[in-house]
């Protein structure tokens, strides 16, 4: 590929950027001082450093966000900050976008990639990925409820997948209960109107992991990171070159 595409892909900055990092004679490639951006380079035979710094071509990249609430995941929009804001420059010269979406008021895992193949596994119905949330909901959550999601609740367009339901905790005395629901779907607000359905409201909503991927405790809201490389074998279940 172009010296300039290799080097906006290894996150140095846009074309005209990096033709400018060019002129400086700041680039080598195999030890030698390289000025064209029209410079073919072989991503896995060729040594490309910057200042003396030898550089890493990757095609794909992952982040791992513990979404905030307030942010909408999308990778643009004119009145919300989006999860894309969150992330770094490289993110954004590799256009990632999120796999999936949280609503604005919902947090936790979020998965960016610019790997459609992936992407599109991860949330294709026939892989049955499961995704785990935590809820905390005003009113007492019952065995009866368990029972409902086990078998598929009725919504007003569309028939709920069986879900699994579990009850963490419930304060009789403040009326509420703290409940884990695991479920494969992801449609338009869907948790909270399953409870819904059950005579509750679900007061916060957080994820906690989406197939193989699990929550970072050491991330805050609004932190990021990139995946690991155990993070990416899990992923390989997928049959997706990463």
């Amino acid at each position: 590929m172009r010296l300039d595409k290799f080097l906006v892909e290894c996150g140095l900055g846009s074309r005209t950027e990096v033709k400018k990092i060019l002129k400086q004679k700041q680039i080598e490639v195999n030890g030698q001082v390289e000025t064209s951006a029209k410079s073919q380079v072989d991503s896995q035979k060729d040594t490309v450093s910057y200042q003396g710094q030898g550089l890493r071509y990757e095609e794909f990249v992952y982040y791992l966000l513990n979404k905030p609430q307030g942010v909408i995941s999308a990778t643009e929009d004119a009145k919300h900050r989006t999860v894309l804001d969150l992330l770094d420059d490289t993110a954004r010269q590799k256009e990632v976008f999120p796999v999936g979406r949280l609503d604005i008021d919902t947090h936790g895992l979020l998965l960016l990639t610019n790997n459609g193949p992936l992407a599109h596994a991860m949330l294709s119905p026939k892989k049955h990925v499961d995704k785990l949330y935590q809820a905390q909901v005003a009113g007492i959550m019952t065995e009866k409820d368990v029972e409902r999601f086990r078998e598929g609740i009725s919504l007003q367009d569309f028939t709920c997948q069986p879900a699994q339901l579990e009850i963490v905790a419930t304060d009789p005395v403040a009326d509420k209960s703290t409940v884990r629901i695991t479920i494969a779907e992801g449609k338009f607000h869907q948790i909270k109107r399953m409870v819904q359905a059950c005579g509750k409201t679900v007061t916060d909503l957080q994820r906690l992991s989406m197939g193989p991927l699990v929550l970072d405790d050491n991330l805050k809201r609004g932190e990021y990171r990139r995946l690991t490389a155990e993070e990416l074998q899990l992923l390989e279940r997928f049959d997706v070159r990463l």
